[in-house]
């Protein structure tokens, strides 16, 4: 009796993992069609979505999510967009987010020269709200 029990377990696991396979395979072509309907986002929809944002910003901690997640995508964040985290830097009083959102400019920015134009075209803000750069700083 014994004999027969120790043959019928892997018969009945094989079974199982018969049944249980398609039911996966299904849901994961599912899930791809699903993923294969979304749209992409435009420069400006991304832009607007995240002056949105940051517009509505309450703490440090959905700011910083906002700009992780900002400068999370492959481009370069607009002007509009680095104006309006500013702004939400300085509404919930933290300067050194502020700071940061100028070094993480720069490391998206990748040329110098693109860099020296968002410092010229937020110049008139960043004096206004007091703010410095790493490299104004010191650091």
């Amino acid at each position: 009796m014994t004999r027969f029990v120790a043959f019928a377990r892997p018969l009945a696991a094989a079974t199982r993992a018969q049944l249980v396979r398609p039911a996966l395979a299904t849901r994961a072509a599912v899930q791809i069609r699903h993923y294969s309907e979304h749209q992409e986002e435009s420069f400006e929809d991304f832009t607007a979505r995240f002056v949105q944002f940051f517009d509505n910003v309450d703490d440090i901690f959905e700011l910083q999510r906002g700009l992780n997640n900002a400068f999370g995508y492959d481009l370069v964040p607009s002007p509009s967009v680095i104006e309006a985290a500013l702004k939400a830097a300085r509404r919930v009083n933290d300067y050194a987010t502020a700071v940061r959102i100028f070094e993480g400019l720069k490391a998206k920015a990748g040329s110098d020269a693109l860099y020296k134009q968002y410092l010229t075209e937020l110049a008139p803000l960043k004096e206004q709200l007091g703010v410095d750069t790493k490299e104004e700083l010191g650091y």
